[in-house]
């Protein structure tokens, strides 16, 4: 199961993070390059300093704990979310600091 997961997410070319069981860390931001019978291969950054390096590794699917991929991502901050004027009144949302003071 794990094996076709994998495959899948390396034909989808999607950044991962992935958790190796035997050395107890994380692999953050890596691309899977390629599945060759249970060997993995990853390619991901790391900034040390002042550089930056690339690292290609090969790694065991039994010694792969864990995989996530991130799904989506929001600004933080006080960023005004976009809307269609088409938008139906009762499913937009409302701004608290307008409403707040009626004027």
């Amino acid at each position: 199961m794990l094996h076709r997961k994998i495959y899948q997410l390396c034909c989808d070319g999607r950044e991962v993070c992935v958790f190796l069981r035997d050395q107890q860390r994380w692999i953050e931001r890596a691309r899977i390059l390629d599945i060759e019978g249970d060997l993995v291969t990853l390619r991901y950054e790391t900034e040390e300093e002042d550089e930056i390096c690339s690292w290609e590794e090969m790694v065991r699917l039994e010694s792969i704990g864990a995989v996530t991929q991130k799904l989506a991502s929001v600004p933080r901050g006080n960023v005004e979310p976009l809307m269609t004027e088409d938008c139906p009144e009762a499913e937009r949302i409302r701004n608290r600091y307008t409403d707040s003071n009626p004027e």
